[in-house]
């Protein structure tokens, strides 16, 4: 909502615009009435709204049109005042206010105005019959109110009508043309029906109409407040009641018809709860709240967050398979605007054999994107409602932040549940295979899967009788490992081919470079270990290397091998990285570790 409301007072002279001003100020009728009033600023604390709001007077006697014309642009809400037994100044409306208030503005961002019959005191008739079709000409005629400044009728309202035409416009909600809710409202307000209907029957029942009426309005309705709606739907809608629920087409009329009566803020404060601005767009504060990350901190979802997106993937599991189709993955992204996985999401977490993704996959991939990108995991869990259904202030609820790692390596262990692994070696060593095993793909179904292979796979490992989330990233060494920065992770997979005389020296070299002086842990792995090994050209075997460096012996890993082999190489990597040896250089010492 905007910060303030500039209302600029316009008409012919002797209107009694200045003594409206006066008028609402002083309470009183004013004896003397200066050509203009002075700017008038109604603190926040005493509007209806709790917005500051700013009143301007215009005098044609001593202002020039040039100033007029500025007022105009600074104007958030325009009132033409006009008599009400002038008929003249009614005429001025249509030929005159109208199209300088709006004459060069395009039709979507028009001043909105707010006409004001004023000396009501002095007719017997109202003037409505000649201002309504005026009203039916212009859209962004909000409404009319006829008032008298001498006899104080109706001047708050005045007030309270145009700061309302600001902070809760009709423009961006509904065509009173055409009688019907605009294409941007129904998307949002679709969002919202949405996000509602916790169970996704597509109807609201009685306990989510109630959840959504306590988050939006703090009250619940009482149960016979909940019929009333209901019966007033059933009345006019055909489809809007089924099941003695409430459908997104009753939903959408309820809305129309809160537009259509004049309470547009009740709408608004539905659009406004879920994250929309005045555009109807979601706001860069309810997408990106701000989320501070120390250095050598990283970013987790909690408990809660992974209970909250178990429960999204129920919702859209239709089935109840335990796995989301890709139809059913496309109704769970329905309230973003635009769908956020790629085909690299499926390459990077466990599928089923068609490629569809599970729920162990699923919450990997948020996992993933919250260690990686903890801002996107914000804006993806903004567009889920997230702040609704958890009923929190914002996404960062959502969030843990761990401690230092530095704080880690003091204590020798962590308190992190998510790790990740550089895998750094030549090309041509097997990379891509070792990522892709760890999601228990054989060489087979790797090859099925083309070019789509992303150089990231994340999974689940057991520490210590706990899950812990492992992320493997790819490095090859003669193209991408070129700072100090890149060698950045919670424990380095080197890995060399044993068929390849010079690979495991390419591997050693990085080690030197990086690891030797760090405190990462690193484990070497030697890959292709079915096929015959050729000597290495490093002028000590790999064990011998490790075993002068004080490193446990390299791992040896196949993709022919079976599952259980090569998966006690990342149980290996995941526990290497949650207790790091503080007492050495390279932390991945001899000593024994705990149990796997």
């Amino acid at each position: 909502m905007r910060g303030d409301v500039r209302i600029l007072l316009v008409g012919e002279p002797k209107v009694g615009k200045t003594s409206l001003i006066m008028s609402l100020v002083s309470e009183e009728f004013p004896e003397e009435v200066p050509a203009r009033a002075e700017e008038i600023t109604i603190p926040a604390d005493v509007t209806p709204e709790r917005i500051p709001t700013h009143i301007i007077d215009y005098s044609a006697s001593e202002q020039t049109d040039d100033e007029l014309q500025d007022e105009i642009n600074r104007a958030n809400v325009v009132c033409v005042v006009y008599d009400v037994n002038k008929e003249s100044t009614i005429e001025k409306i249509q030929s005159k206010w109208i199209p300088l208030v709006n004459g060069s503005t395009e039709k979507g961002n028009r001043i909105p105005v707010i006409l004001v019959g004023n000396k009501s005191d002095l007719q017997g008739a109202s003037s409505m019959e000649t201002i309504l079709p005026i009203m039916n000409q212009y859209m962004e005629i909000e409404t009319c109110v006829e008032c008298s400044a001498k006899n104080l009728k109706n001047i708050s309202e005045l007030f309270f009508y145009a700061q309302k035409a600001v902070l809760h416009p009709t423009a961006p909600l509904y065509n009173p043309e055409d009688k019907q809710l605009k294409s941007s409202c129904v998307q949002a307000l679709t969002r919202i029906f949405n996000i509602s209907d916790q169970d996704n029957d597509g109807i609201l029942n009685d306990t989510e109409m109630n959840f959504f009426q306590k988050y939006c309005f703090r009250n619940p309705l009482t149960p016979q407040a909940l019929e009333d709606v209901k019966t007033v739907v059933w009345k006019n809608t055909s489809d809007g009641i089924q099941d003695d629920g409430l459908t997104l087409s009753g939903f959408l009329f309820l809305n129309m018809l809160f537009i259509q009566r004049g309470r547009h803020e009740t709408t608004w404060t539905v659009l406004r709860k879920f994250g929309y601005d005045d555009n109807l767009e979601l706001t860069d504060d309810y997408l990106h709240p701000q989320l501070r990350v120390p250095y050598n901190c990283t970013t987790e979802l909690n408990h809660c967050t992974y209970m909250f997106l178990q429960q999204v993937f129920e919702k859209y599991d239709a089935d109840n398979d335990g796995i989301l189709s890709p139809i059913e993955l496309k109704n769970l992204f329905n309230v973003f605007p635009y769908f956020p996985w790629g085909p690299e999401a499926f390459n990077t977490v466990c599928t089923d054999e068609r490629g569809w993704i599970t729920l162990h996959g699923y919450l990997c991939h948020w996992t993933f994107t919250t260690y990686l990108d903890v801002h996107r995991c914000l804006e993806y869990l903004g567009y889920l409602g997230y702040t609704t259904i958890m009923e929190q202030e914002s996404q960062t609820a959502a969030i843990t932040v761990t401690r230092s790692k530095k704080l880690d390596l003091e204590k020798g262990q962590t308190q992190r549940n998510v790790f990740l692994c550089k895998v750094i070696g030549p090309k041509g060593t097997g990379k891509t295979a070792f990522l892709q095993a760890f999601l228990g793909r054989s060489l087979k179904m790797q090859s099925e899967m083309g070019r789509d292979v992303f150089d990231f796979t994340i999974n689940t490992v057991q520490v210590n009788s706990q899950d812990k989330y492992l992320i493997l990233h790819e490095v090859d060494v003669d193209t991408e490992f070129l700072k100090a920065s890149s060698a950045s992770c919670d424990v380095a997979c080197l890995m060399y081919d044993i068929t390849d005389a010079k690979s495991f020296n390419y591997c050693a070299s990085i080690y030197k470079e990086h690891y030797m002086e760090s405190r990462i842990p690193c484990i070497f792995v030697a890959s292709k270990a079915d096929l015959p090994e050729q000597k290495q050209e490093q002028g000590i075997t790999p064990v011998e290397f490790c075993y002068k460096h004080r490193l446990p012996a390299p791992f040896h890993f196949s993709c022919n091998s079976d599952e259980a082999t090569n998966s006690q190489i990342y149980s290996r990597l995941a526990l290497a990285a949650a207790f790091p040896d503080p007492s050495l250089g390279s932390s991945c010492s001899l000593v024994p570790w705990p149990n796997l």
